[in-house]
């Protein structure tokens, strides 16, 4: 079956479009897609779950990926992506046709870069000056959350957004985006949770800078997904698996690395790369239910949720969510889909 990014498209008006997040987070609506469409708010979810589901969430926690260069006279915008095994970091780069083998970039006087490999499509390599900690104070001075471009901030982001833009679950630093089904949790929905019998685990999937890049032509095939690295560790797939309920995907990237784990005796450890692109057909072996914001028209995310739940399904809860004020995106509300 050969398909099309236009099969998977619809109108979004511009209002929609979420901003900045819900106050309280858990305040945000959440529309429960299952047998019918009902509406909630994510404070509701532990009346959703039973006592022995296991919440699976991406314990990533985002960096300041946005950087902003020179090499000479020219300006050059780098987004962060991933290290490679060497220690040199793969990105995206704005300008990148301004670039060649061996030039040096600097960073506001504070990190500096050699362009070690250019990829010919905006993806460079480059090998900083630092490393470590080293590296991170510096990152910390020059680089700048990569919000969505959707988000709108002409002067940058704020220091609202560096509190906003991370999960209660962020623990180990290397995504450029954040896991945003994640942003909707709190300390004191987390003790509801587990006051009802939910127990949960943390998983590891570093969201990198692909997730900002949309599908260029229609044909589904030819689209790549950039790869991400992941863990899980033995302990957490031996927990998940012996789940006396169901498993409970917070997020899609959630979902991705738990589908790249997957065998057919349950989830294995993981640590490495992934780069699964889940479309309709694919059967999912272990995941139960799936949290998730709501997401762009013709994206490889709103795929995936058709994918889980059913594309007639999704259609109808899209069409529901824009008729009923749902928030969209990052900042935006969620839903609780059950699959196909």
């Amino acid at each position: 079956m050969d398909l099309l990014a236009s099969d998977f498209d619809f109108d979004l008006p511009e209002s929609c479009i979420a901003h900045a997040p819900a106050r309280p987070r858990e305040a945000a609506r959440l529309l429960h897609v299952g047998a019918s469409l009902t509406d909630h708010i994510v404070a509701e979810l532990p009346k959703l779950l039973r006592p022995g589901d296991v919440l699976v969430a991406n314990d990533t926690r985002v960096i300041p990926a946005q950087l902003s260069a020179t090499r000479g006279a020219a300006k050059i915008g780098i987004t962060l992506d991933r290290p490679d095994a060497t220690g040199a970091w793969l990105a995206l780069a704005r300008n990148s046709r301004r670039l060649r083998l061996g030039d040096t970039l600097d960073f506001d006087g504070v990190l500096q870069a050699r362009v070690k490999a250019l990829d010919g499509e905006g993806g460079v390599t480059l090998v900083f000056n630092l490393e470590g900690q080293a590296f991170a104070r510096a990152l910390a001075t020059a680089g700048a959350l990569a919000l969505p471009p959707y988000i709108h901030r002409p002067q940058g982001p704020t220091t609202q957004d560096a509190a906003d833009y991370q999960t209660v679950f962020a623990a180990r630093e290397g995504a450029v985006a954040a896991p945003t089904a994640g942003l909707h949790f709190t300390p004191a929905l987390l003790e509801s949770l587990a006051a009802v019998g939910v127990q949960r685990e943390t998983i590891t999937l570093h969201v990198g800078a692909g997730t900002f890049l949309p599908m260029r032509g229609d044909r589904v095939a030819d689209h790549r997904i950039h790869a991400e690295r992941g863990e899980i560790t033995q302990a957490t797939a031996d927990r998940i698996n012996a789940a006396a309920g169901r498993v409970i995907a917070v997020g899609t990237t959630t979902l991705r690395l738990l589908e790249a784990a997957s065998t057919d005796h349950g989830i294995a450890a993981f640590s490495g790369e992934t780069d699964i692109f889940i479309l309709p057909g694919h059967r999912f072996r272990h995941v139960d239910a799936l949290m998730t914001n709501f997401h762009l028209p013709r994206s490889t995310l709103f795929m995936l949720v058709c994918a889980f739940a059913g594309k007639a399904r999704m259609q109808a809860a899209y069409r529901h969510a824009i008729a009923t004020g749902y928030r969209f995106y990052s900042y935006g509300d969620s839903s609780l889909l059950e699959p196909q």
